[in-house]
């Protein structure tokens, strides 16, 4: 058989450049319609952000109220391009738009000015903005969109699919249909595919899903993510209560609430209350900030501290002090390995008591590993820097270079312990797991390396081998 050679293009086609030349180049608006019908609305958000306000008006106009809203969705500033319009043509895009989506534009509009476009839109467009507008940002509800197929386990196959037809016009999430009963109850979903492929003469209840996942609408976004992604569906319903479905968790959806708990877990991790952006105001910034600044401030003065009460050894040994910066660096580096492992597995699993204490073990046998290597290491190359920079006799060289060896793999595997306990510690008294950041594990291992350090150097150089400087 000939081998058919595929090609395959060197780079990404990108239409940017394209479609606003198309814009540009004088075509009649009907021409231009046609033409901008073969491209996706993300490639067009993206062409007409360089274009003036006249031009983007006039792109919007040409494709009409619902491509102009679905391709506003798509821009990073599109708040401010509502802001170029009247209200009442702010009002009649959003109209257009999944109510998630709008809510999200408006979120980013002075509040005088949301309620006035709010206000403006037609009625069920403006409820449903309000509805889930009224939830707190790590509610599943604030997350939901109203765009979904609904229809009633009453129905025959026939009539079902008249019904699927008459709500896509309006609802584009069709590939999940969701069923209620007589009293408007959440009863199951149906795969668009079985819906299709059903006879007519078979029951509707045939192609219902009856135990169909679900969330309900104060639920935690941080709580649930797991539980979503599980699922790998298309959509989940959003029901209250009652059980009435209010909205759906799109795919989309899913993606930005795994990005956005990534963030925050992030943002965490570097010692932050909450993410931050680049148009925060500096002192928002602050106020974030130096919560932790300051409770690391105090962590770091009891470090200093306790270098100060090993003034002896250093006096004895002034040498030791070159190597600290290594044993804390490393151990601090450890540290922020194993709280990075842990807290990632936390997010994933659900661990048993056996399942965190056989982390907790396998964490210390890397600790351990890492610093035996690292240590045999240590005492090769201090006991050379030693011998030959400072000049000092290859007994002392050896011995010194011993100590810091065995203090670096004993600091590295308490900071693999210290990295490993503490957020299991943290998400057992039900906190954060991600608030144990990097920067609290990093002066903490600080502390813990210093006592350990010093206490060895003390130890070691002065009682047992009885060496002074």
């Amino acid at each position: 058989m000939e081998e058919k050679n595929i090609s395959v293009p060197e780079e990404e086609h990108i239409y940017e450049e394209e479609i606003r030349a198309l814009i540009l180049s004088g075509l009649s608006d009907e021409e231009l319609s046609e033409r901008l019908y073969d491209y996706h609305e993300k490639d067009i958000a993206d062409a007409v952000e360089e274009l003036d306000e006249d031009t983007r008006k006039h792109v919007f106009e040409v494709v009409g109220k619902e491509r102009a809203a679905e391709i506003i969705a798509y821009l990073g500033d599109s708040h401010e391009m509502l802001a170029e319009m009247s209200a009442q043509e702010a009002a009649k895009l959003l109209e257009n738009m999944d109510s998630d989506d709008a809510v999200d534009i408006l979120e980013n509009m002075d509040d005088e000015t949301a309620e006035s476009i709010v206000g403006m839109m037609d009625q069920e467009s403006g409820e449903d903005i309000k509805l889930i507008r009224s939830y707190e940002d790590d509610e599943i509800g604030s997350r939901m969109t109203t765009n979904y197929i609904v229809i009633r386990n009453d129905l025959d196959i026939k009539s079902a699919m008249k019904e699927l037809i008459r709500q896509a016009g309006d609802n584009d999430n069709i590939m999940t249909i969701y069923v209620t009963d007589e009293k408007d109850v959440f009863y199951g979903a149906i795969d668009l595919k079985d819906l299709i492929v059903a006879r007519e003469t078979s029951d509707l209840s045939d192609v219902i899903i009856t135990s169909y996942p679900y969330l309900t609408d104060h639920e935690k976004v941080s709580e649930c993510i797991e539980r979503i992604k599980s699922y790998s569906e298309d959509s989940i319903p959003v029901l209250n209560d009652d059980g009435i479905i209010l909205g759906v968790i799109t795919a989309q959806d899913i993606v930005e609430a795994v990005d956005d708990e990534l963030g925050e877990d992030y943002a965490k991790l570097a010692g932050l209350s909450e993410e931050e952006d680049l148009n925060e105001k500096t002192s928002a910034s602050i106020k974030k900030r130096i919560p932790w600044l300051i409770a690391l401030l105090l962590l770091g003065m009891l470090t200093s501290t306790l270098v100060g009460a090993f003034e002896g050894v250093i006096a004895t040994i002034p040498v030791v002090i070159a190597f600290q910066s290594l044993i804390l660096s490393m151990s601090g580096n450890v540290g922020t390995q194993s709280l990075a492992v842990t807290i990632r597995v936390i997010a994933d699993e659900n661990l048993s008591a056996a399942d965190k204490i056989r982390l907790v073990f396998k964490e210390s046998k890397v600790g351990l590993g890492n610093g035996l290597i690292l240590g045999l290491i240590s005492v090769l190359v201090v006991g050379v820097y030693i011998h030959f920079a400072k000049g000092e006799a290859w007994n002392y060289s050896v011995t010194v270079s011993l100590c810091v060896g065995f203090a670096m793999l004993v600091a590295m595997l308490v900071a693999s312990i210290t990295g490993t306990i503490i957020p299991l510690f943290f998400n057992k008294i039900k906190v954060d797991p991600a608030a144990a950041s990097g920067p609290f594990i990093s002066t903490l291992n600080d502390i813990l390396g210093v006592a350990l350090y010093y206490g060895l150097c003390w130890f070691l150089l002065i009682q047992v081998f009885h060496i002074s400087g």
